[in-house]
């Protein structure tokens, strides 16, 4: 007989929180007008906004805990659960492959522009891609292997990415490096993607690219080991925030520790940078936790519990909306036409606020509109899984 799944409105919660954050970050009115928390760090260390799609996946890796637990104890439904995590994790690179290209597309249609150099340019990772990525195979390991296996494997993962990383040298290069354009992920990037298919801003390297996927699937099982230690029964609420606030400090030590002789990097997604991420995440989750499942203190839940139960979707219509609206033109007095979304932001903000606080509004405006679609359909029991 399989136990029920369980679900912690704390992680909802956490999820929610993260996913405004990751809208709100996502999309100021000016890129050149952004408060310095609210930008990633130009390479070594980490902002807040850095830490944002770290705890995502985290989040994902608890997820899969709790929802994965009763098919990880009856291995006949492996199999099943399996084909329905890759069906998920492609439905994810879609969603991401589609974001990428959708410009371009429409260049197509609009400007007749090749077709073919349409799918030769577009970038073939991203944050969706490596979500989906991510998830399959994490979800593989968790069903696959035992709790303490996976613990092992965390480990090991963090150890072999440094040491690729830290001690082999680059080919063309010579020797080991963590430079932007010259360590061995940007170079297996160029090798495996092209330049071609790699993050526009670069052309070189990409921040999602193919070897920094490994720590990032490390982020997801720490984000399982979690997930596993709130679902003990036999542990009383108050042990399990102990713990896990106290693996989090624990965690976050390591991570500074490490980060003086392997940097924390979001780019390059390093072990120190895991591991600070990570604990940061169970620090926070610890306190959610304490206060919404334990305390039973619910009041400020539900605007980020909405955006908790449909993260996926409303992450992929905030990327899509500005591709669609930028594509309607207005004119202007001057007989020049400009996009919609930049007509209505210098219309209605750069006027009245100073640059800075005029794309930080524009970003709010961004996360409160779309609170209000996501609130109709939390209150319709509307949730699109993905």
């Amino acid at each position: 007989m399989t136990e029920p799944k369980q679900r912690l409105l704390s992680l909802d919660f956490f999820r929610g929180l993260t996913v405004a954050a990751m809208i709100l970050v996502n999309n100021p009115g000016s890129w050149g007008h952004i408060y310095a928390p609210l930008e990633h760090a130009e390479w070594n260390g980490c902002t807040p906004t850095d830490l944002i799609f770290p705890f995502f996946l985290w989040i994902v890796g608890v997820s899969i805990a709790f929802a994965m637990s009763s098919s990880k104890a009856d291995p006949s439904t492996h199999q099943k659960t399996i084909i329905k995590a890759i069906k998920r994790g492609i439905t994810l690179y879609l969603l991401g492959f589609f974001l990428a290209i959708f410009g371009k597309i429409m260049a197509v249609i609009i400007d007749g522009k090749s077709l073919l150099e349409a799918f030769q340019t577009v970038r073939l990772l991203g944050v969706l891609q490596r979500i989906g990525i991510v998830f399959v195979i994490s979800s593989i390991i968790f069903l696959r292997i035992s709790n303490k296996g996976i613990f092992k494997l965390f480990i090991a993962i963090l150890a072999i990415y440094w040491a690729l990383m830290t001690f082999v040298p680059v080919p063309g290069i010579g020797y080991a490096n963590l430079e932007k354009e010259t360590n061995l992920a940007a170079w297996i990037d160029r090798g495996i993607l092209t330049e071609a298919h790699t993050w526009a801003s670069s052309k070189t390297w990409d921040p999602e690219g193919v070897l920094s996927t490994l720590p990032a699937i490390a982020t997801c099982l720490f984000g399982v080991l979690v997930g596993v230690w709130l679902r003990k029964k036999e542990v009383d609420q108050p042990t399990k925030v102990a713990w896990l606030f106290t693996s989090g400090v624990a965690a976050v030590v390591l991570g500074l520790l490490w980060d003086l002789q392997f940097p924390i990097n979001k780019a390059l997604w390093t072990s120190s940078y895991v591991l600070y991420a990570g604990g940061l995440a169970s620090i926070g989750l610890a306190l959610c936790y304490w206060l919404i499942d334990v305390q039973d203190y619910k009041r400020i839940t539900t605007p980020f519990v909405v955006y908790g139960v449909n993260a996926i979707t409303v992450f992929f219509l905030a990327g899509l909306m500005p591709r669609v609206l930028n594509l309607i033109k207005l004119s202007n007095a001057d007989g020049t036409k400009s996009a919609l979304l930049e007509k209505v932001y210098t219309t209605f903000y750069t006027p009245f606020f100073s640059p800075i606080n005029a794309s930080l509004l524009w970003a709010i405006t961004y996360v409160l509109g779309f609170y209000v679609l996501l609130y109709f359909m939390y209150k319709k029991n509307i949730i699109i899984k993905v």
